[in-house]
């Protein structure tokens, strides 16, 4: 160092020379700690207990394959949990088990990275990197949708059957949640959660639904929308909420009512929520029913497809139906639409006349 500077070199010790080691059952208890503490901030997210069961599963079998506390993970401890011990499994499962993986160990760095490095002088660092990280080769299933005279069909002859129904109130509670499917394009599992307080009857010229529970990106937890009740849904729940939904118990206006129920009730007498399962049955029964060539084949989210794909045709934006769908990107509204598109066919139009023009020229 040159005289004068006033600036002097400091002596660095070693500071885990002089920390007090902690023995295995204290580094046992503070990796419990960390793993609850990443429990408590995943459920803060609005992240689905099945959701962080899920994760934690993910993390408990990289510990047990690395035999090791968490911290110590290096990139190859989940090259020998992704390439080996997870070999043949499907894509999406390896894929879903080193998401969580990265997401506990960004928990661990953004929360825990100084205390654990002053408890046990490790640095950490997330062994999922580029390099194994499961490549997202996911492509959208192409669903065709039934045609419109189909589906007319189809929810004609539903709707003629609920007058002379054995079962009236489930039959009329599945033909209000397919109806809601192909006309707003809701998910199953957002059409089940929805309260009667989420009808929005007097927002817009129409009314909307407030979809608490819609599909969250990356495991994110849910993401929240308001739809509006286009495409004769208002109509439709109208009579649901006016007809149907006062029949299943009495109970309709108190919080946290649900708008479709259960035949059951809980033990103060309010109506349970419907599962899913029950409305896939039912609408497979409706199909057999109704519509017997498309057996098997018309579900839930054919029928969303439906609804994207007809709106498309009648001149809604893509961005509109993106919206109205909860879909984070457009390129996934387009896998919808894929039926009424016509980009490709316009293209071939404009170059064919381009061709008929160069022709034309040519022979002037």
């Amino acid at each position: 160092m040159k005289a004068g500077t006033g600036v002097a070199l400091a002596v660095v010790r070693d500071l885990r020379a002089i920390r007090p080691v902690p023995d295995d059952t204290d580094l046992d208890a503070f990796e419990q700690d960390l793993i609850a503490g990443f429990v408590l901030a995943r459920s803060a997210a609005g992240v689905t207990d099945k959701s962080i069961q899920a994760e934690l599963r993910a993390v408990g079998e990289f510990r047990e394959s690395m035999g090791r506390h968490l911290w110590t993970a290096r990139p190859d401890d989940a090259d020998r949990l992704l390439g080996q011990r997870c070999r043949g499994q499907a894509k999406a499962t390896i894929a879903g088990k080193a998401f969580a993986i990265s997401v506990f160990f960004q928990y661990l760095e953004l929360r825990h990275q100084v205390e654990i490095h002053a408890l046990t002088g490790e640095i950490v660092q997330c062994p999922i990197d580029e390099m194994n990280r499961p490549r997202d080769d996911w492509s959208l299933n192409v669903r065709i949708p039934p045609t419109d005279a189909e589906l007319e069909k189809f929810f004609d002859g539903w709707r003629d059957y609920l007058t002379t129904a054995r079962k009236y109130l489930p039959t009329a509670r599945g033909y209000a949640a397919a109806r809601l499917w192909s006309q707003v394009g809701l998910r199953i599992g957002e059409t089940r959660r929805l309260d009667m307080t989420d009808v929005l009857w007097e927002a817009g010229p129409l009314g909307k639904l407030h979809i608490r529970f819609g599909k969250g990106s990356r495991r994110r937890g849910p993401k929240q929308r308001i739809t509006p009740l286009i495409n004769g849904a208002r109509p439709l729940l109208e009579w649901f909420v006016t007809d149907v939904r006062g029949q299943f118990d009495d109970r309709w206006d108190q919080p946290g009512a649900p708008l479709l129920c259960s035949e059951r009730n809980t033990a103060d007498g309010d109506a349970c929520r419907v599962s899913a399962e029950t409305l896939r049955a039912g609408l497979a029964q409706a199909v057999a029913r109704h519509l017997p060539a498309w057996r098997g084949r018309l579900s839930p989210h054919v029928l969303r497809h439906h609804c994207a794909s007809s709106l498309y045709r009648d001149g809604v934006d893509i961005v509109a139906i993106q919206e109205l769908l909860g879909h984070e990107w457009i390129a996934t509204t387009m896998g919808y639409v894929h039926v009424n598109g016509t980009h490709i066919e316009d293209s071939w139009a404009r170059a064919a006349e381009r061709s008929a023009a160069r022709l034309t020229g040519s022979q002037t």
